[in-house]
């Protein structure tokens, strides 16, 4: 079966750019960009057992693409004629489809994460995301602190002078859900987030994970569902800072879980 039928299989469309979910003016780092996030949802070590098999077809697929929009002369023919050529495809099919990946990604350790909250942190992107949670929860502090990065419970006295000085600004509405939020509900916030740090506790002790440098990656593994609407934003800001390739780093997970796992450090 060739690309083309492969595409159509496996993502229901036989236009690569809809493949990645990109222009056919996208630059080659939002090629790379489009191919990572999709990649780490497909790579074969972060899915279950019984879906490894089609995981890993997907991957294949999604590196051939990879492969072809990134060579000059393949992508010019591909743009002029919407074929491939599948004797070229059989040719780079047999890749090693998980060296290619982790030769273009870098391994995203605890040092990455924590260099990466310090510059995030107080920064024009975390207004702006404060900001857009703000509205889209519409004053939510249960939202906000869910789709904000590092927004953790000692954060949000912070967020909330960013958040206050914005509405005095008359930047976005003052909405009561925030300016009168019941004491109860952030203590309930509290709770949860104490909750999830317990259990990932629990869980590295299950696992005897400690500080070595794959704890945090079976760590995320294990999160992997959790707090997925972080996902595509965390991995975007970490891919464009930390795309370059080094070798290792076949086994990190959407760092929108690491930060469940940071949490939890830091309380420790």
């Amino acid at each position: 079966m060739g690309l083309l039928e492969l595409c159509e299989k496996y993502f229901e469309t036989t236009n690569l750019y809809e493949v990645l979910q990109i222009s056919e003016k996208a630059t080659d780092k939002e090629v790379k960009k489009a191919y990572h996030k999709l990649s780490l949802k497909v790579h074969p070590d972060r899915v279950a057992e019984e879906e490894k098999l089609e995981a890993t077809e997907k991957f294949k697929v999604l590196g051939s693409i990879h492969a072809i929009l990134t060579d000059t002369s393949k992508r010019a023919l591909y743009d002029e004629t919407k074929c491939v050529d599948d004797d070229d495809y059989n040719v780079i099919v047999d890749r090693d489809w998980s060296v290619y990946w982790r030769l273009l990604f870098k391994k995203i350790t605890d040092e990455d994460i924590r260099a990466y909250e310090k510059e995030y942190v107080g920064s024009d992107l975390e207004k702006q995301e404060i900001k857009q949670a703000y509205i889209t929860g519409k004053g939510d502090m249960d939202y906000i602190v869910d789709h904000v990065q590092f927004a953790r419970s000692e954060q949000e006295p912070r967020i909330k002078d960013i958040l206050n000085e914005m509405i005095q600004n008359g930047e976005i509405p003052a909405y009561k859900i925030f300016t009168h939020e019941p004491a109860k509900k952030r203590l309930r916030r509290l709770a949860k987030e104490n909750k999830e740090a317990k259990e990932a506790e629990e869980m590295k002790q299950e696992l005897g994970v400690g500080s070595e440098p794959n704890s945090l990656e079976l760590m995320i593994r294990q999160k992997q569902e959790d707090r997925a609407s972080q996902l595509d934003n965390f991995i975007d800001n970490l891919a464009a800072k930390y795309g370059a390739g080094t070798k290792k780093g076949s086994k990190r997970k959407s760092a929108a879980k690491a930060e469940t796992t940071t949490k939890s450090k830091r309380r420790r």
